[in-house]
């Protein structure tokens, strides 16, 4: 007689439960959708929606409680930040989470920061800092969003653009520009 193994048996059907989906119109700016398809009404405009629309290509998302420490990120469309990532990379987009920290150095098309950022930051199009974002470091940008309690300081120039500082005049060096909250 054969004895049967209960991992291998039937599984029980009213046990299965699928996972619903949590995703928002933004992965960090965005209310986790409820199993009924209903958004929080409380979120604020700006939270929610995203400079960065929901897309195809490669994404890279280090979780809450992930360090990932000494790597190059290369080849990654969009990088989400939730846990802490000590990295240099180059990229077309970043979010950093609430509760997320990147350090090191980025060159990037857009940056959403919602966590903390420390380092060199370039980003080549529009750099979002909401209102619990702070970004410290050497800092370039084309556009800048700073959002009502954000924070900005360090090394700030303005008017990026992608051709060398002796090519183009439309780069502009920020004197001492610092934003704090009060």
């Amino acid at each position: 007689m054969a004895v049967q193994n209960p991992f291998f048996g039937k599984r029980e059907t009213e046990s299965f439960q699928p996972r619903q989906n949590t995703s928002s119109s933004s992965v960090l700016g965005g209310t986790p959708v409820a199993g009924n398809g209903a958004s929080n009404p409380v979120a604020s405009p700006a939270a929610a929606k995203s400079v960065v629309s929901e897309g195809t290509g490669s994404k890279l998302t280090v979780g809450p409680n992930i360090k990932l420490k000494g790597v190059e990120i290369t080849d990654c469309d969009t990088l989400v930040v939730e846990g802490t990532v000590e990295a240099t990379m180059d990229s077309r987009v970043i979010q950093i989470a609430e509760n997320g920290a990147f350090r090191g150095s980025a060159e990037i098309d857009i940056a959403e920061i919602h966590g903390e950022f420390n380092g060199s930051l370039t980003v080549r199009q529009k750099l979002v800092i909401y209102s619990t974002g702070k970004v410290a470091g050497k800092i370039r940008y084309g556009k800048l969003v700073v959002e009502e309690g954000g924070q900005l300081a360090g090394e700030i120039e303005a008017g990026f653009s992608a051709a060398s500082p002796s090519a183009s005049g439309a780069q502009r060096p920020a004197s001492a520009v610092r934003t704090e909250p009060t």
